[in-house]
């Protein structure tokens, strides 16, 4: 079943919540591959999936480093785990077990779940530091304002 996202797990920091929306549209498109039994497709769009992902967890650590965020060890562990369940059924795909769709659940458990909490509140700390010298500390990041400064230079660094 495919995963639709709830403007509920958005952070206020739009580049963030993009990168979120396009790792669900991943996990949507393996669900796709699933139901029209391409084993091609489903194996591309893992790749895919946890190249992107990666490169998320990346921006995301850099972004939290910047900000001063004092449970990022803990949070790349949180990430270190997740990346080995997805290689772990990545092996067991390239063996030709079929993995999809314990793998869609687990992602889609496990995405919503690490969103609604862990990013949740690192999403805090990273929105005080991006908004000090603007009037509304509240108001969400624009994709604007996410691409200057020193996020600008991390999308660079983890995207292009």
């Amino acid at each position: 079943m495919a995963i639709l996202w709830d403007p509920k797990l958005n952070t206020g920091i739009e580049v963030i919540d993009h990168q979120h929306q396009r790792i669900v549209a991943y996990i949507n498109q393996l669900e796709v591959a699933k139901q029209n039994a391409d084993k091609a497709m489903i194996g591309e769009v893992i790749e895919q999936l946890v190249d992107y992902t990666q490169s998320h967890f990346g921006f995301e650590e850099a972004m939290m480093e910047q900000a001063g965020y004092p449970f990022l060890k803990p949070h790349q562990k949180v990430h270190e785990l997740f990346i080995r369940r997805v290689t772990d059924f990545t092996m067991r795909a390239a063996k030709g077990e079929d993995v999809v769709d314990e793998l869609h659940l687990m992602l889609a458990k496990w995405l919503i779940n690490h969103i609604a909490n862990e990013d949740r509140d690192y999403a805090k700390i990273v929105l005080r530091m991006l908004t000090k010298d603007q009037p509304a500390p509240s108001a969400p990041v624009s994709e604007e304002k996410a691409h200057s400064g020193f996020l600008g230079g991390l999308l660079r660094k983890f995207f292009h």
